[in-house]
């Protein structure tokens, strides 16, 4: 199997956006999803205690960085067999396949690959340490605003910063790159907190709950009553309130994609189809008034997806009109 058949079965929705790329971002922007990808295996796997998950984490962006057969050869015998995925497995089995494909990547671009590969692990660190994955326990929950933000962006943000240098030494882009910068990482951390809001259900049933301890005294709720649906309507103002926030960062989409040159119209297609589909789902998440019923799964449908898609052409060709269509659907939210 190789690695781009790898990255359209573990994400359909990020391979589609990968296919658009140019030649010259494609191959790194999906193998930097692979690794990353890789790492969430280490941390999720239920077959490795703990502590080895955590050791294997903490050792993963050494591992991508110098590429030496021992190490990765120790990875692999640890981590094999413990996905019952048969496309996740595989790619556990070409880890050697991936480390490979790093030499033929530009050396910038290595060095792009090895800092976001180094942030998501940081992050998925903080869940292994914070989050011991016992369904049995009542979910942990983190203490401060600042926790959860930090948190955004090191598994969001960062990726955010990855493709606007990607992107940056790609393209001429009208922004300072400093600002462009910080435009992506804003629009990354949108996209995690999205997720978090929309994985709720299931991450509460796992132990975990991102959403700060100070958040959930003001409504008078604690981590055991998120289990309960019921409680949906006591949660609804800290939901509003990471939506709200969610809204703020996604609104640097604007200048972002605006900075962009029309000439390069297969980055604009593969950087505004993401923002267009994070904006749909909070729409979706502000109109779901039982969030933490687990029966509920928050999810734009293939029509809206397909949609998007059909109107690129007009989007790409005029700054405006995408700046409307993205407006017009950040002010559905509150």
């Amino acid at each position: 199997m190789d690695l781009n058949t790898l990255l359209k079965h573990t994400s359909r929705s990020l391979y589609v956006s990968v296919q658009m790329l140019p030649p010259a971002l494609r191959p790194a922007f999906g193998l930097a999803y692979l690794l990353c990808r890789y790492a969430d295996t280490i941390a999720d796997t239920p077959l490795l205690p703990e502590e080895k998950r955590v050791y294997w984490i903490q050792s993963f962006p050494q591992i991508v960085r110098s590429r030496q057969a021992p190490e990765y050869n120790a990875l692999l015998q640890a981590i094999t067999g413990t996905s019952e995925n048969p496309y996740e497995q595989a790619l556990i089995q070409h880890l050697p396949d991936c480390l490979r494909a790093l030499n033929a990547i530009p050396t910038s671009q290595q060095l792009f690959i090895y800092e976001v590969v180094e942030s998501v692990c940081e992050g998925m660190k903080i869940d292994l340490m914070k989050f011991p994955n016992d369904p049995q326990r009542v979910p942990q929950a983190f203490l401060l605003e600042s926790d959860l933000t930090h948190y955004c962006r090191l598994m969001g943000g960062k990726p955010g910063l990855f493709w606007s240098k990607l992107i940056f030494h790609t393209h001429a882009t009208t922004l300072p790159k400093e600002t462009f910068y910080e435009l992506g990482q804003q629009v990354g951390d949108a996209l995690q907190i999205v997720n978090i809001l929309r994985d709720l259900p299931k991450d509460l049933q796992n132990g975990r709950c991102y959403f700060p301890q100070t958040d959930l005294e003001k409504a008078g709720l604690s981590t055991s009553d998120l289990l309960n649906p019921q409680k949906s309507h006591a949660f609804a103002p800290i939901q509003t309130k990471w939506i709200r926030w969610g809204k703020q960062n996604l609104a640097s989409a604007l200048p972002y994609y605006k900075a962009i040159s029309k000439r390069a119209w297969r980055t604009r297609a593969a950087v505004a189809w993401p923002m267009l589909w994070t904006a749909d789902t909070f729409v979706k998440l502000a109109r779901t008034p039982d969030l933490l019923n687990p029966q509920k799964r928050v999810k734009i449908s293939r029509v809206r997806v397909y949609a998007t898609m059909l109107v690129t052409p007009l989007f790409l060709l005029s700054n405006t009109l995408f700046a409307a269509w993205l407006t017009h659907k950040l002010n559905k939210l509150p």
